[in-house]
């Protein structure tokens, strides 16, 4: 016999008995399809009760963003009045300036310079119940202006941390309408909202006949009482008898309502149960001929086939078994054979699995090895490019001067090669921006100052078919940078704008305070200053982005450009502890965005364009002079015995500690900071304080990873000028 006749056999013994518990059940379906009604009316009313407050939230974020201009910030009323009607036409809404105690100040519906009539709404009350601080939601009240129903929504704002106004936007009662409309109710259902006095705001029916009007005592009273939610059992404003679902919206405190005739309630339940009730007498008839014993003869084989795919779960082998029933020993051949196809293919998928998580792992170690050492030689392959144009350059002009007799000659040979240590000195200054900061460097500027500063080199960069557009505030927060680099900076996003529009196009440099949140760009939340550089130009692809800050690497001609432009910018900002965002589209522009944190100091001001003129007076007191490099510290014995210093030289931090403790009469130290030996410049500053605090110490450094974190202590940046040595020593 085929399986499907037993269990044929077997439904019909089991339906036999369930048939008498199945009747009992007929009156708890119908009573559990009125709570699953009920239920979901009171989940329906919650969730308009949550779109009304909604609506009500977007009016709120609109008075925020008008809140937070600087029309309102500055007490402009005129520009703010215009920038109210444009966000909030007058002939749908309003929004209404009071002071703190309520007098309104500004109403958008009413002509410029007319006198703001007087609320007749009950924010200030609501105001005065739920502090300065917070939104709150009006009832409903007659507009003085617009003479028609409105609602309205009230935000405080603050200016300088205090709050000054009040800001309210007003709408008519009907706007809301829509709301309960559009959630497409059957016809006979009535949604209505209500404000806190059991007013009527909107109604999806007859809304323009029921609006203002209160519903009725008993409804009304349950609603002043608070209560949140319920079910109440009355006759609507129309007559008709309903049940009738509310919910209090948490922010505005109104309520929904969602009333359904008496009839409309029973007749789902009412449906199901004589369904159920026929379902039951069909079955009674079809369960005559139950029989127990073909219920057993049916379980049995199924119940073996159950025991073997568990079996089959734990991956234990398996043998078929014969029963009589020909679906079950077919089904427990097949469960033995693919036993056996998935021991196999487990042993085959491991294997495969072990295999290509192998090829993989070397794959993707050949790959980094390939970025690493193609960024690594095109970095190489720049520097040594760069710097064999200077040695060139000083090799030819050393080698001319011992040949040429004509002193002016001479001095264009020198001045030939100052010019290009100063190039030398420009790419050292571009490499810096990839290795850790340097304390000789940094200072809090104001950036609005470094911005003028570099000013007219980004003007005299940009040809005259290109327009720069500057948007710099009066007050942009100080930050902790190296100013060199970030004028540097400034200069390279120029030139790629510039060098991004053939045809010419507008380049916009902008300085902005903003707050970040904790993880926006990779960056811990709080206080930053946003410096964007933005152009028309041709933008970049993905392809061109995801190489953009790689050193050297550039799209220009060999003689356009050399690569370090936006991996200066990038370093220059990781620096200081911030970051450079790329944002381009080809065909649509490109925007460099620069993240400084806000210093905790204030800005120091910097003297431009000063030169330290060199002072020969004669020195008081010994120098001990402290470099490792030969050539270094030949230079700068003669330099500094030229300058009128009494000078003792020592090659290393240990060999001047020596000198020190000889008891020599040093009155000051000028060290290197990076030195072989286990005593540094850093390492030798601080002992030279704890030991010798008479002895005043100034440190140089080319490149160091060091911090250097001592009060008193001159640093100066290699190459420093013999000038500024010289003051730093006097």
């Amino acid at each position: 016999m085929r399986i499907r006749t037993r269990l044929l056999l077997l439904i019909l013994s089991i339906l036999l008995p369930a048939i008498v518990a199945a009747s009992v059940a007929v009156w708890y379906v119908y009573q559990e399809q009125r709570k699953a009604e009920v239920s979901g009316m009171k989940e329906a009313v919650r969730a308009l009760s949550l779109l009304a407050d909604r609506e009500l939230l977007a009016m709120e974020a609109t008075l925020r963003t008008l809140a937070a201009s600087p029309a309102m910030r500055d007490g402009d009323f005129a520009a703010f009045r215009e920038q109210a009607r444009r966000v909030a036409p007058p002939e749908y809404a309003v929004v209404v300036i009071t002071d703190l105690e309520g007098r309104q100040l500004l109403n958008s519906r009413q002509p410029a310079g007319a006198m703001p009539p007087q609320s007749k709404s009950n924010l200030m009350a609501l105001r005065s119940a739920a502090g300065p601080r917070g939104t709150v939601v009006s009832d409903l009240f007659m507009a003085p202006v617009g003479k028609r129903p409105d609602i309205a929504v009230q935000i405080p704002v603050e200016v300088d941390g205090k709050a000054r106004y009040y800001l309210a936007m007003g709408i008519a009662a009907e706007r809301l309408v829509p709301l309960l409309v559009q959630q497409g109710l059957p016809a006979e259902w009535i949604a209505s909202l209500t404000d806190r006095q059991g007013r009527v705001i909107a109604r999806s029916r007859e809304a323009a006949k029921y609006t203002g009007r209160q519903v009725r005592p008993a409804l009304r009273a349950r609603i002043m009482a608070g209560e949140r939610s319920g079910v109440h059992q009355g006759v609507t404003l129309s007559g008709i008898d309903t049940i009738a679902f509310f919910a209090r919206a948490p922010l505005s405190n109104w309520t929904v309502i969602l009333s359904v005739p008496l009839e409309e309630m029973r007749r789902p339940a009412i449906i199901a149960a004589t369904g159920f009730t026929a379902m039951i007498v069909l079955m009674l008839g079809l369960s005559i001929a139950g029989a127990h014993w073909y219920a057993r003869r049916t379980a049995a084989p199924i119940e073996h086939l159950r025991h073997t795919a568990e079996a089959l779960g734990r991956g234990e082998p398996l043998a078929a078994f014969t029963s009589g029933m020909a679906e079950a020993d077919a089904v427990s051949r097949a469960l033995a054979d693919a036993a056996a196809r998935i021991r196999d293919n487990e042993a085959q998928l491991e294997r495969k699995v072990a295999e290509a998580v192998a090829a993989a792992e070397r794959a993707q170690r050949a790959l980094l090895q390939g970025q690493k050492l193609e960024a690594l030689g095109r970095l190489t392959a720049g520097i040594a490019h760069d710097f064999n144009n200077v040695l060139q350059t000083l090799s030819g002009a050393l080698q001319l001067i011992p040949m040429t007799q004509d002193r002016a000659r001479v001095q264009a040979l020198a001045e030939t090669c100052q010019r290009a240590i100063a190039r030398a000195t420009t790419l050292t200054g571009q490499m810096r921006s990839f290795g850790t900061v340097q304390d000789a460097r940094l200072a809090t500027v104001d950036p609005a100052t470094a911005a003028h500063n570099v000013l007219p080199m980004l003007k005299n960069a940009l040809p005259d078919n290109v327009e720069l557009v500057l948007d710099i505030p009066a007050s942009p927060w100080p930050v902790t940078i190296d100013p060199l680099q970030m004028e540097l900076a400034l200069l390279n996003l120029v030139i790629n704008a510039r060098d991004a529009m053939p045809a010419g196009g507008k380049v916009g440099v902008a300085l902005r305070n903003e707050m970040l949140p904790d993880g926006a760009h990779g960056l811990p939340g709080g206080a930053y200053l946003r410096v964007s550089v933005t152009d028309t130009g041709t933008g970049m692809s993905q392809e061109t982005l995801a190489h953009a800050l790689e050193p050297f690497f550039t799209t220009k001609a060999v003689d356009k450009g050399t690569g370090l432009g936006l991996p200066q910018a990038y370093g220059f900002a990781t620096q200081s502890n911030g970051t450079l965002v790329l944002d381009s589209e080809p065909g649509a522009g490109t925007m460099v965005t620069i993240w400084l944190p806000r210093a905790a100091g204030i800005a120091v001001t910097q003297e431009e364009g000063a030169r330290v003129v060199p002072d020969l007076k004669p020195a008081e007191g010994l120098v001990l002079f402290v470099e490792d490099d030969v050539l270094v510290r030949e230079t700068m014995l003669a330099a500094l015995a030229t300058g009128g210093f009494d000078v003792h030289a020592a090659g290393s931090g240990e060999e001047a500690l020596a000198v020190l403790e000889s008891g020599a009469p040093v009155r000051q130290v000028f060290s290197d900071i990076v030195m072989p030996g286990a005593i540094g410049g850093v390492e030798l500053a601080r002992i030279v304080r704890t030991r010798y605090p008479d002895v005043r110490i100034v440190l140089a450094t080319g490149y160091t990873e060091s911090r250097v974190n001592l009060p008193g202590v001159r640093l100066l940046a290699k190459p420093y000028d013999i000038a500024e040595l010289y003051q730093a020593l006097r």
